[in-house]
């Protein structure tokens, strides 16, 4: 198997007045079998880093190597067929006239592998994707999560050592989607392949990934475990992108803590260089807050009801603080409250971020 080492990846498009930096200055090591998803929202330069590693586009500067093998800088590329990866994309890609067979052949009938080795290559393929038995069919007569898996069998039968996904369950309907992910990351585990996955979907990545690269901008935000991108945000461009998420102004009161509201003091430790008395802003997710019938109490502040919204497994909660600033709230579905509703709220502080408003502008 394989890891990819990206060192200072950068692909501009247009022309002279029009140039646009698609990926800019991308450093990126994804270890051997491991999944890693490429996250960000549209045009953030995810796709173009999938394409730059599979050796479809040119690099204007830096390197991709896959353990000590260079296969692309601005000297000159390994062409796709000879990296040893597969690719499988967000339109399946697999041809309506030919079988499940014939579309999972393919790649082994390029490289003249004997008929009854390819056979047998096929047979395993198609069970690790759970397809055995399918082979005589035509994708007309197979559901999307079939012919999906129809594509990732035809990427899998030539044995890559890396797997690249480009946004592959984004034509599922929901319920598909959540049951192709858990097929997805056991295919993964099962084949040791190193997978790098392409996605805008923020529980998709979470769900799937080893790790997570986010993109933005054509830049790499932040890179670490599910847990540490949406616990641990780097910047602010990144809390805001994973998830629901609340930002508030607070104040520095002290070289750990900030206030909120001029009421309620957090042990949070503001980012180095605060000085006491700046602006901040605090970020802390819904389901971090506690909705309490009084507001009375150490690390509590008061607040009141102004929306309310019965999602199934949980109720959502808009609340306003004397100040004016809301709070989005998600609770227990038996927390029954109504608006108008004087509360208490109790934020985590182990579960909040610190953001210096200069640094956050600048991103």
């Amino acid at each position: 198997m394989a890891g990819i080492r990206i060192e200072g990846l950068s692909k501009t498009y247009g022309g002279k007045d029009t140039d646009m930096a698609a990926v800019s200055g991308l450093d990126l090591d994804i270890r051997d079998n491991q999944f890693v998803t490429l996250l960000g929202p549209s045009g953030c330069g995810k796709t173009t880093t999938l394409r730059l590693i599979a050796g479809y586009i040119k690099p204007d500067a830096g390197t991709i190597r896959v353990d000590d093998r260079l296969l692309s800088s601005v000297d000159g590329m390994v062409p796709p067929e000879r990296r040893g990866m597969g690719m499988v994309f967000q339109n399946y890609a697999v041809w309506p006239h030919k079988t499940v067979f014939e579309n999972v052949v393919f790649g082994l009938k390029l490289r003249k592998v004997p008929s009854a080795e390819a056979k047998q290559s096929v047979g395993k393929a198609l069970e690790l994707v759970n397809l055995s038995g399918l082979e005589g069919r035509y994708p007309n007569e197979l559901s999307g999560g079939q012919q999906q898996r129809v594509a990732l069998a035809r990427s899998l039968v030539v044995e890559p050592d890396i797997l690249l996904l480009d946004e592959p369950l984004s034509n599922l309907d929901a319920k598909l989607r959540e049951r192709m992910r858990t097929e997805l990351k056991q295919l993964q585990r099962r084949t040791g392949i190193t997978f790098v996955y392409v996605t805008h979907d923020q529980a998709e990545a979470l769900a799937l990934s080893d790790h997570i690269a986010v993109i933005h901008g054509g830049r790499l935000q932040q890179y670490g475990t599910p847990n540490e991108v949406y616990a641990k945000p780097a910047n602010k461009t990144v809390a805001d992108f994973m998830g629901l998420i609340n930002v508030l102004t607070a104040k520095v009161s002290g070289a750990g803590t900030v206030l909120l509201d001029n009421e309620l003091a957090l042990p949070v430790a503001p980012p180095p260089g605060c000085n006491p008395g700046e602006i901040v802003d605090l970020t802390v997710r819904p389901e971090c807050i506690r909705l309490l019938p009084s507001s009375e109490g150490t690390g509590i502040i008061a607040a009141t009801v102004s929306d309310q919204t019965f999602l199934g497994n949980l109720n959502e909660y808009y609340v306003t603080l004397k100040s004016g600033q809301t709070l989005r709230v998600q609770t227990h579905p038996r927390q029954r409250l109504s608006i108008g509703d004087s509360v208490g709220v109790a934020i985590d502080a182990a579960e909040c971020s610190i953001f210096r408003r200069e640094a956050a502008s600048a991103l």
